[in-house]
């Protein structure tokens, strides 16, 4: 049985724009790499050679990551105009202690990126919060210890 993957719609038009350009592109540049590295002849000590194998093998392995990601992914629905109770696709404000509010957006652990304001279901944060309200107080365990966290807002 394969994995399921959650990913917002934004999430999979990045990753099909991704194999897109991996490809057309970035595959055609690989193969001018390799053509022009067996024009210079002995393939066992040509470093250009084995750079341009390894950069496709990084390649290909990239592409079957992002079919296989597709194939098997879930999208979030982020239609629904107000949420009592967060779930994926959720963007949500929380406030830990006398910390200024932090906002993100729940997603699926393929598309987390913190810094962007995306984090994982999977995540300490995350998995803490699923489910909860507004004015919820909840604990999240992380690496550094226990963090309590104040819902202040679900859009």
């Amino acid at each position: 049985m394969s994995e399921e993957y959650y990913l917002t719609t934004n999430g999979r038009e990045r990753l099909q724009a991704e194999l897109e350009n991996l490809k057309g592109p970035a595959r055609q540049e690989i193969a001018k790499r390799l053509r022009a590295a067996i024009q210079m002849g002995d393939l066992s000590e040509n470093a250009d050679y084995h750079a341009a194998k390894e950069s496709q093998a990084f390649l290909e392995g990239r592409i079957q990551e992002i079919e296989h990601l597709l194939q098997n992914s879930i999208l979030i629905d982020e239609s629904i105009d107000s949420r009592d109770i967060i779930e994926l696709g959720a963007y949500v404000t929380f406030q830990e202690g006398e910390e200024p509010p932090e906002t993100y957006q729940i997603v699926g652990a393929k598309e987390a990126d913190p810094r962007q304001g995306r984090i994982s279901n999977e995540s300490p944060f995350g998995s803490a919060i699923l489910g909860k309200r507004v004015g919820d107080e909840v604990e999240a365990r992380t690496p550094a210890g226990t963090v309590r966290l104040k819902i202040l807002e679900i859009k």
